[in-house]
């Protein structure tokens, strides 16, 4: 379950935030200055480096793509996982493949889309497609329980990976990512998931003790903090909330974990980049002191 640090002395807490002060502001200085600053990413020491750290662009779904791009720089990410929000699934292969070559041209990576819904054929055709074409090795994604006899065939024929995503509260499907486990374990490896934190602690579920049993079929996670662990918690900058992340991020990098903290920062959607930023600067604070 979620906890205020119990596991942490009081020394220990006083580093971690202090890293994570200092992180905040190497990430806040990308707000300050003319445009050309802005863009420029503060280097990181080699031992905050244990994790790859993205931008889930559902984060700035009223900015345009280039909008979204800029942000990500501007927060010190190296890639982004896009929402249909800025580039649509239904899009044309040569809209697919400009937007692809706009986030390459800013130096970022392009490694998924999603959450996408596939409840049938079309939808699960229309989205391995769609990322073949813009080069994206994964997809998060909310399926029915279906369409996966056929996500199995699909990510042998793409050679691309499909992440479950967990909605909690809600999700009569997958609401956390140990009933997904369950309904994948035997599908092709490529099948995986993606860890929305959030929900789970929403839905009354440990984060860490989900990291740890699923451990070997987690391909991405969608890191936040969330302001209660029931239904109405809402998103808040990491840090601020109930999640003990400092507990999972130990967890994520004990269980060797290869692939992206996808930032989804769902509140403020007029003025996301502030908490963003302070919600980067801390986990990243949180990682150099581990």
């Amino acid at each position: 379950m979620t906890s205020d640090h119990p596991h942490s002395s009081r020394r220990d807490f006083l580093r971690i935030a202090g890293a994570g002060a200092m992180g905040s502001c190497a990430a806040l200085a990308g707000l300050m200055g003319n445009a050309e600053e802005k863009s420029v990413a503060p280097e990181t020491p080699e031992r905050a480096r244990k994790l790859s750290l993205a931008l889930a662009s559902y984060t700035t779904r009223k900015f345009d793509l280039a909008q979204t791009l800029k942000m990500a720089k501007r927060a010190g990410l190296s890639a982004v996982c896009l929402k249909s929000f800025h580039l649509p699934l239904e899009a044309t292969p040569e809209t697919i493949k400009a937007a692809a070559e706009s986030v390459k041209k800013e130096n970022l990576i392009l490694y998924g889309c999603g959450v996408v819904t596939m409840r049938n054929e079309a939808e699960v055709n229309q989205a391995f497609q769609y990322a073949k074409t813009a080069g994206m090795s994964r997809i998060m994604a909310a399926p029915s329980v279906e369409v996966l006899p056929l996500l199995d065939k699909k990510v042998r024929e793409f050679d691309i990976q499909l992440c479950i995503h967990n909605h909690g509260p809600g999700d009569k499907t997958f609401p956390t990512p140990d009933v997904a486990y369950k309904a994948i374990k035997d599908l092709d490896s490529r099948i995986g998931l993606c860890h929305d934190v959030g929900h789970t602690t929403r839905y009354g579920a440990d984060p860490v003790a989900m990291t740890e049993q699923c451990a070997d079929r987690i391909y991405d996670v969608h890191i936040k903090d969330v302001t209660a662990a029931r239904k109405e918690g809402d998103t808040v900058a990491c840090g601020r909330g109930v999640i003990d992340l400092p507990r999972l991020l130990r967890a994520i990098v004990k269980s060797g974990f290869k692939g992206y903290l996808a930032f989804e920062y769902e509140s403020e959607a007029d003025d996301p980049l502030p908490g963003l930023a302070e919600s980067v600067g801390y986990i990243r604070g949180v990682l150099d002191s581990i």
